[in-house]
This record gives structure tokens, sequence and C-alpha cells, in this order.
């Protein structure tokens, strides 16, 4: 059953009578259309005049003011994005940017000496040059967003030449990993044949617990500096709080968040024997230590509720059904000609780095859906871990509660928020939906811990 379906999918997407290059943006802009609409709709959230009801009292005149200015830039800064990028997309779409980066390549190739069956190596360098050319037009706008909303709100603490860093290890970085990476992924393709998706899998599955090793080590420190938390009331507080679980705490780290923006986070990371927990500097900086206390507990819910590893088995999931439609597409000249390459490409090469790209062209349509339902688990998530904390501990309620009012009031975050535009974007519940979301929760028994580990009765 499962073959007669493929079969006819596969017969269905390499008719020649479908304009693909049309489909893809069509589909483009109808994206553009519905996430333009969801920000007009946040839009007059902004100008309400007062926060609601249940936070009148926590959050002073004058913040409030500055939040909702804050939400009003970024969202018509966010609306512009949303044309500049979309004219950007239709004309290397309509302008047959996809075949003219691959026919140019392919000169550089012949001026190099290499031969048309080096396949891989001109695969490469396509991705490398069209990866370049299509960021580049972004860059002013990540620049704008650093030092013109960010600078006019009071967040940036980030000066020119270490924005110009970061960026030039951002490319660097993605050409020591990515290139790497997506040579493999091609040679398995080549190489694997039918069965290129269960290794596929298999390999990007083993990426993934390798990144876990080599990120914190190699990476993370060429932007940031992690150095241990001081010994202190806090340090004393979170290693009980984790030993009590028995959480698999290795390291606990202060990070410099500070250097580049005035907000603020928490969170974890690492192999399941061996955590470190990192907490943002500004973090610190805001709450007390008994507030800081009541967020790691809420990321030690996460941990408990092994979300993390829940994500990444959605992901593989993801990634299954991605790699099962892509054979629809790997091999099908139908697609090839529709974006104006030759005969001899669309028939004969068929460079799969070239199919990928297509491919994800013409699946665009699915990426709102995919953002909705992603978004919907990691709520999900968000409510549990906050019920974790509740449970934990019932003075937790209280601090958490009180710690999410202050980090909201310290980013300037808005109170209001357009169910549509909330539902889209945020992966978190809104303040008010978690603050009464731990109100309506009764724990029905306490959290058990370790025996041999005895919380203090104060805080």
């Amino acid at each position: 059953m499962l073959g007669f379906l493929a079969g006819k999918a596969s017969s269905i997407v390499q008719n020649p009578a479908i304009d693909y290059k049309k489909f893809a943006l069509g589909a483009s802009w109808a994206i553009f259309g519905l996430e333009s609409y969801i920000l007009t709709r946040q839009l007059p959230c902004y100008s309400i005049p007062a926060p609601p009801a249940a936070l009148a009292d926590h959050i002073p005149e004058d913040t409030y003011k500055k939040s909702q200015a804050y939400g009003r830039d970024k969202t018509r800064w966010a609306l512009f994005k949303q044309v500049y990028n979309q004219t950007l997309n239709a004309l290397y779409i309509g302008g047959g940017a996809y075949k003219w980066v691959w026919t140019l390549t392919g000169g550089w190739m012949a001026k190099m000496g290499f031969g048309g069956d080096r396949v891989i190596t001109h695969s490469l360098l396509y991705a490398g040059f069209f990866t370049i050319v299509s960021s580049i037009p972004s860059l002013p706008l990540s620049a704008f967003a650093t030092f013109g909303i960010e600078e006019k709100h009071g967040f940036n603490k980030s000066t020119w030449g270490l924005w110009i860093t970061d960026q030039l290890k951002s490319y660097a970085i993605g050409a020591v990993i990515g290139l790497p990476v997506l040579a493999a992924f091609l040679k398995i393709v080549d190489y694997a044949g039918d069965w290129f998706i269960p290794a596929l899998m298999i390999f990007f599955l083993s990426f993934t617990f390798i990144m876990q090793l080599v990120y914190p080590i190699f990476i993370q420190p060429l932007f940031n500096k992690l150095t241990p938390l001081p010994e202190g009331e806090l340090r004393e507080r979170i290693e009980k709080l984790a030993g009590s679980l028995g959480f698999p705490l290795k390291h606990l780290y202060v990070i410099d968040g500070s250097k580049r923006s005035g907000h603020s986070n928490a969170y974890f990371y690492g192999l399941p024997w061996s955590k470190h927990i990192v907490i943002f500097d500004t973090l610190i900086e805001q709450s007390k230590p008994e507030e800081v206390e009541a967020v790691i507990a809420h990321e030690l819910g996460h941990w408990k509720h092994a979300h993390p590893s829940k994500l990444m088995v959605v992901g593989q999931i993801n990634l299954l059904i991605t790699l099962s439609a892509f054979t629809l597409f790997i091999h099908n000249p139908a697609i090839f000609r529709s974006f104006g390459f030759s005969e001899d490409v669309a028939v004969r090469q068929q460079p799969v780095i070239i199919g990928f790209f297509l491919y994800q062209l013409i699946m665009n349509p699915l990426d709102p859906l995919i953002s909705l339902l992603m978004n919907s688990v990691t709520r999900r998530y968000e409510y549990e871990a906050d019920r974790f904390a509740c449970a934990l501990d019932p003075r937790y309620k209280a601090l958490l509660s009180s710690s999410l009012i202050k980090l909201m009031n310290e980013n300037l975050s808005s109170p209001h928020q357009d169910w549509l535009y909330s539902t889209y974007h945020n992966s978190h519940p809104s303040l008010l939906e978690r603050l009464k979301a731990m109100d309506d929760y009764q724990p029905s028994e306490k959290l058990v811990v370790k025996d041999e580990i005895k919380r203090e009765k104060d805080l």
C-alpha cells in the first residue's frame, strides 16, 4: 500500500506540466502575506494605554510606556524586514539565481581545471558562494537591529568592532563545520543509494551528539566568556537544588551576556551524565538569589521531564519526514526544467544540492504549520516546567512569578499579545498565561527528593 502511494505521489510531482517555479514564487508571497497580516494584528496592542489589570501593580508607568515603545519599534522593523526579505526572495526565485550561481561556479570550476565529474566540489563551491551572496544584503538589517533598535532602547552593549568580529567568526565557523557536513551529506546520498535516508538519520544524530561536546569547548568561547559562579549564597542554593534532584551537575557558569545585550536568560546543556548550568550575568544582577534559584528550578523541570530529549525525537521525526519527501524530488527532471536548468543538468547530472535547494522552496508552505506545531509543543513544556517548580517547593510559585515579572520589566516586554501573533511566533506562553496557570495549579503530591539530602527550611 505504501509503495503504491509512493508511486502515485512520484508520478504526480514529476508531471512536466507543473510549473514549480511559479508555485514556489506564489507560495513565498502567500507566506509573506500571512506573516505580514499577523504582525499588523500585533501593532494595535502597543497603543493600549494601560497594562492588564492583573499586572497593573507590578509595572511602573514609565516602564510600561518604554515597553510599548520598544515593542512598537520592533514590530514595525519586523514588517520592514518582511518586505525587504521577500523582495530579495522573489528576485532570487523569479530572476533565476539558483541556475545563475550553478552556471557561474561551474565556469570557475572549469577555469581551475576541474572536470564536470567533480559534482561534490562544485556543490560545495555553489553552496558557499550562494550563502555569502544571499546573506550580505541582510547584514545592514542586522546592524540596524543592534545599533538602531536595541541601542535606542538601552539594550545594546556591543561595539562595531565586536559586531564585525562576530559576523566574521560566524562565517568562519559556518565554513569549517558546514562545508564538511554538506560534503558528508552529499557523499552519503551518492554512496548509499536507496538507503540514504537511514544513513543520513544516523549521521545527523551522531553529529548532534558531537556538537554537544564541541560547542561549549571550542565554539562558545569564541563569542562569550564562561566563568565559574563564585562561591556564595547563590552557588550554594543551586548546588543543593541540583543535588536534591539528582541532576548531574558538573559545572556552574556565569556567562558575560552583558557584553552584547542587556537581556537575560539561564539554560543548561551537556550529555546525559554531565550537565552544565549557565546563568547570564544580567539575570544575577537583576534578581535576588532566591529568584534565580526559582528560575533554575524551572530549567531543571525541563530536564526532569526530558524535554530536550523529546524535542530531539521530534526533530528526528521531522528530519525523517523531510528526507522521505525529498525522495520524490531528488531525481525529478520536471523541477530542474521549471527553474530553467539545461536539459543536460535536468536529466543527466541532477545535482543533489540543487535538488535539495529547490525542494526546500517547494515545501516552504509547510513551514508555518511546522512552526505552529513546534510552538505548541514548547509552550506545553514551559507549563510543565513551571508546574514542576511549583510542586518542588510551594515558595517557588511566588519567587518564579516575581522573577518573571521582573524579567518582563527589565527586558521591556509588552504585557499585551494578540492571540494569533502569540500562537504563531511565541515558543513560550505569555506572562499572564504563565502566572494564571501557576495560580491555578494545585500539586497533588509533593515531589520526592533524595532522602540523603535535606532541603533547608528557609530560602
